[in-house]
């Protein structure tokens, strides 16, 4: 077996053809490279007993062998490769082995920090340093110094010397033009397609991640037998989706699942992070590594009463760039946030992903997008790698194996130099780590473009530089970062810097090194002093007439936006990267797992039901009865008050631990839950991990409740649906009662705003309760109060226990003894439909808590 001599800038590597190098920015790789181009395990140069192969591993920019991108080939003696770029990436000569070389193979190369990375930024990124700007033109009120109204005017900034003019967004959107083959609208702005692939005899090409597929895609989102394209009898092409996990789409939309559709010649195909479109025999395929553009465009936002919370805010960025979102309390930036990412679409614009409006393709876009919201999307009583498998499992197809999925995960916890962290619970890492493991879960899928809403909150400098050190990293790594934060402190890294003023309007977009001057203030804490001074004045006006407006804003209209064929969105579901029962299975370990890990809640799911079980036992404890012996003379059962006191205080035991159990699970995964909705969760597979899951800790806790409550008493004659088994007759009612309060209180759950919150209404809840069971008072013939009680589940448990009891002869109307509760009949059917009831008012809290939950999702998912 030959070795082969690897050259590049300068070194050479001898490669013994018995081991596999990694190629890479990963400091522990065979061969590294300092180049943000480069991934950090981009790819493996290996011999496979007949030739020299390069394999590469689903890196962001892409292996090329002459500007051809490639997945694995065989290579050998006089090959070249480029890494991140087909014409200026990183290069790589192979020879064949002639002599020792200067390098040992694999010798590790200490690869420079984020902020070095930086230190000179490349391209369009490098930004020009402003002149002295000329005297402002005042504003009609006289201010203190350190209030001094906004300044109207300045000069233009001359660039730095040594660079030359570069342009902004506007010019690098005004240089796209449409285009493409045979008057095709760009996929890809005006960038030409990563591969060509020409139809075969037969003219079908499958694709997918397997190797046996004619067009292999190596992307863990794309079913491992995705899609195949095929010819009709009159020529033309149409797509057949092979029942995908994360579906194949046409323009943006869904095609259903099995199904197919016909092409024309403007329509795009998408699957996983590629997209293709046919143009005569051939199949361009354009692949999405991070090289995208992204651009906002009139965005207004108005809610009800007509307050408009975003006005007109248009901005343009390009690849691969930092931009941040700064701006005072009230000037709408998460609303921004949401309007960006289509959670919440804005009234008025459109959001452009590379020339593809976002609101109308949201099912496939949204793969392509990761946001990582202020709180923590992870369940923090995890391991790191846990919380992450857990994610990786819902957020990746069905037919992806645990080896390619722990593949991912390692990849992105070295990337993020939290692979010395993974075994850790993620409630004991330090508050900047805690932020890496949420972005880290967002990068599973590979974004092009991740939005991140204020990940430097409550985090000291050092933490806050490390973190806007990180989405440097990330974004010289081939990714658009946006990031809104209060932090002005570390601006200095983003290549844009957006600012809002009051009311929700952009006041400056631009370099952020120019944004001081450009405000004429010396501090940003005299730009916000300004903002709270003067919110009437007209911020938006003075940005849109300055020069900079002119520089980076004035063309952002200049591109118009792909125009397609668009069918009626609501059509077809989106599809989920798991089926239904997958999702249901994935959740309830990871639910189980979570419960398990916190000791202090298992130790109350016990305690709590036998103290409560344990307190019934002292009323009356000498009375062992339950029932008490008939009368001697007439013959009828004497009252028996101790009966009434014990199912009372069992039925609130239980009434108040089912709630309690539930009451703060949806509000405390509300911002996990709304993220994972929108990569395609089950909203009825996450609440029905929770029935299941508090379900079972719920009726074991009723069933407890009853053993102590009902054992230790005797209880005379047989039940009327389970004969001989009384006792176990008297335990259904508490432990359905604990059932259905569960229930209760996820509707209270998914109501409240904070968790702060539940604690009032559960109290409440337990109290109504009390008063409803009927065992304090008589409710039936009580007008008004007896129908109310019918929607309490109290009422229905302890009629269903009293029914088995006879309550209507231990417990008669002293009032009317004539007068008898229909639900406390001592007949089966009245058992029966106490319990039937019962069982509805969960199943009806049920169907509120899904309606509830809707309310907590992309407001684009919902239409």
């Amino acid at each position: 077996m030959p070795e082969l001599v690897l050259e590049t800038n300068g070194r050479t590597w001898t490669l013994d053809p018995s081991r596999p190098y990694t190629l890479g920015r990963d400091p522990q790789g065979d061969i590294v490279f300092d180049d943000a181009r480069v991934s950090w395990r981009h790819a493996t140069v290996s011999h496979n007993g007949r030739s020299w192969v390069v394999e590469d591993h689903g890196s962001t920019n892409g292996t090329f062998v002459q500007g051809r991108r490639i997945q694995h080939m065989e290579i050998g003696p006089g090959s070249s490769l480029h890494l991140g770029n087909a014409t200026d990436g990183p290069r790589l000569n192979l020879s064949a082995a002639a002599a020792p070389v200067g390098g040992p193979a694999g010798q590790p190369q200490s690869a420079a920090p984020y902020a070095a990375q930086n230190a000179g930024t490349p391209g369009w990124a490098q930004q020009a340093a402003p002149q002295q700007a000329s005297p402002p033109q005042s504003v009609p009120h006289q201010a203190p110094a350190h209030q001094q109204a906004p300044q109207a005017g300045w000069q233009q900034p001359q660039q730095a010397s040594g660079f030359p003019q570069q342009a902004g967004p506007a010019e690098q959107y005004a240089q796209k033009t449409p285009g493409g083959a045979a008057g095709a609208p760009p996929v890809y702005g005006d960038r030409s397609p990563t591969t060509f692939h020409q139809f075969a005899a037969g003219r079908v090409m499958r694709i997918g991640r397997a190797l046996e597929n004619e067009l292999v895609v190596s992307d863990l989102q794309v079913s491992r037998n995705h899609a195949e394209f095929h010819s009709t009898p009159d020529g033309r092409f149409e797509i057949r989706d092979l029942g995908s996990h994360n579906g194949t789409y046409v323009n943006g939309q869904p095609i259903a699942k099995g199904g197919t559709a016909l092409l024309g010649p403007n329509d795009i195909v998408g699957v996983g992070h590629s997209t293709f479109r046919i143009v005569g025999d051939r199949l361009e395929e354009f692949v999405d590594t991070g090289e995208v553009s992204f651009s906002a465009r009139h965005l207004t936002v108005t809610v009800d009463g007509g307050k408009q919370i975003l006005r007109d805010v248009s901005f343009g960025v390009p690849e691969k760039s930092l931009i941040a979102v700064i701006g005072p309390s009230g000037s709408g930036k998460s609303t921004l946030l949401k309007a960006l990412t289509g959670y919440r679409p804005a009234n008025q614009g459109e959001v452009l992903y590379d020339n593809r409006n976002l609101y109308k393709q949201f099912a496939e876009l949204r793969q392509r997008i990761g946001l990582v919201p202020q709180d923590d999307i992870l369940h923090k009583e995890l391991s790191v790698k846990k919380a992450l498998k857990y994610a990786a499992k819902l957020r990746f197809p069905a037919d992806t194996t645990a080896q390619e999925r722990d593949a991912r995960i390692d990849e992105v916890l070295r990337e993020l130099k939290l692979d010395i962290h993974k075994d850790k619970k993620v409630t004991s890492l330090s508050g900047g780590q805690r932020k890496r493991v949420s972005v880290a879960l967002e990068l599973l899928t590979k974004p092009s473009l991740i939005f991140l809403d204020e990940p430097t909150s409550g985090l000291d400098p050092g933490m806050d530089r490390d973190v806007m050190q990180l989405l440097r990293g990330l974004a010289d790594d081939g990714r658009t970062v946006l990031v809104v934060t209060h932090s002005v402190a570390e601006l200095a890294l983003c290549d844009k810097l957006l600012v809002m003023a009051p009311g929700g309007a952009v006041a400056y977009f631009g370099p952020p090194e120019e944004a001081l001057n450009f405000f004429g203030y010396d501090s940003w804490a005299d730009v916000f002093s300004a903002f709270e001074n003067y919110r009437d004045y007209d911020w938006a006006g003075r940005w849109k007439g300055s020069q900079h407006y002119q520089m980076y804003a004035a063309d952002i209209d200049a591109v118009a936006p792909q125009s397609v064929h668009m069918p009626p969105p609501q059509a077809i579901k989106p599809p989920k990267p798991q089926s239904w029962g997958s999702q249901l299975m994935t959740l309830i370990r990871r639910y189980v797992a979570v419960i398990v890990s916190d000791k202090g809640f298992l130790a109350l799911t016990v305690v709590l039901p036998a103290v409560i079980g344990a307190v019934s036992l002292l009323i009356d404890h000498d009375r062992g009865l339950l029932v008490n012996p008939p009368n001697s003379k007439t013959g009828l059962p004497v009252p028996n008050g101790t009966a009434t006191t014990v199912l009372l205080i069992l039925a609130v035991g239980a009434c108040f631990s089912g709630a309690a159990n539930s009451v703060r699970e949806l509000i405390k995964e509300r911002v996990i839950y709304e993220r994972e909705r929108a990569t395609g969760l089950s909203r009825s597979a996450y609440l029905m991990s929770k029935v299941v899951v508090l379900g079972a800790v719920t009726v074991l806790q009723g069933l407890m409740v009853g053993l102590i409550g009902f054992s230790s008493r005797e209880i005379p004659g047989e039940g009327l649906i389970l004969g001989g088994s009384t006792l176990l007759e008297l335990c259904l009612p508490i432990m359905a009662l604990g059932f259905a309060s569960m229930m209760v209180g996820l509707v209270i759950s998914s109501l409240v705003k904070t968790a702060e919150k539940t604690m009032p209404l559960l109290v409440m809840f337990a109290i109504i309760q009390v008063v409803f069971t009927g065992c304090l008072f008589t409710l039936h013939g009580t007008l008004g109060v007896n129908e109310f009680s019918y929607l309490m589940p109290s009422r229905w448990a302890v009629a269903a226990a009293g029914t088995t009891l006879d309550f209507n002869k231990i417990a008669p109307n002293t009032d009317d003894p004539t007068s008898t509760d229909p639900l406390w009949d001592h007949a089966a059917s009245a058992w029966t439909l106490d319990m039937f009831v019962l069982i509805v008012l969960g199943v009806a809290c049920g169907f509120f808590v899904a309606r509830f939950l809707r309310r907590h999702e992309p407001e684009v998912m919902r239409k």
